[in-house]
């Protein structure tokens, strides 16, 4: 099995609230399948990490306690909960106004942890952490994030978890794409 220095992950986050979003057609559990943190928790990620790993992981707002659960329980130290931000556009250029607990979402974030030396990890430090990007379909990221974790990490063995398309010069996992690897949970592993 190969051993990846990047995992790239967007959950598949379970909401309380089936209307999280707006409508019932238009919450996460209605476009694709969601997971508890529970389950996320026993995947067995771990045995898929070069000794050295680099993770960037998407989380939403209204739930960092468990994004830090998650990344921990799969192996990482949590460096910076803001990695990532996709400042939100429409398709004609003008700030998203999405839905929010508290305030009105227009970004997203993504955090970075590491798993080893970061040092071995980072090849482009110009990278900046706020990208402007048009929004399209539920929940989809920009390509841009991608792009710019490849220009951060080099040219390295990278996994994209919960992927719902496929992307060159990735290896993927997801129920939505043909040749997902699979990733067996820590019982398995035991």
């Amino acid at each position: 099995m190969s051993k990846y220095k990047v995992i790239y992950a967007d959950p598949p986050w379970a909401f309380n609230n089936k209307k999280t979003g707006g409508s019932m057609k238009s919450g996460a559990s209605q476009q694709y399948d969601v997971m508890s943190l529970e389950d996320m928790k026993q995947m067995d990620v771990k045995s898929l990490c070069d000794d050295n790993c680099l993770l960037v992981m998407w989380y939403v707002g209204a739930m960092p306690d468990e994004a830090l659960a998650l990344a921990r329980a799969w192996g990482f130290r949590v460096t910076n909960m803001n990695g990532f931000v996709w400042d939100k556009e429409t398709k004609h250029g003008k700030d998203f106004f999405g839905m929010g607990h508290i305030t009105r979402a227009s970004t997203e974030s993504a955090l970075v942890a590491v798993k080893g030396k970061t040092s071995t990890l980072i090849k482009d430090r110009s990278i900046r952490s706020r990208i402007r990007a048009k929004v399209t379909g539920h929940s989809a990221k920009p390509n841009e994030f991608r792009h710019a974790i490849e220009k951060l990490c080099g040219d390295v063995p990278r996994l994209e978890m919960f992927a719902r398309t496929q992307s060159p010069g990735w290896e993927v996992f997801g129920n939505q794409v043909d040749e997902s690897i699979q990733i067996g949970s820590k019982e398995q592993a035991a």
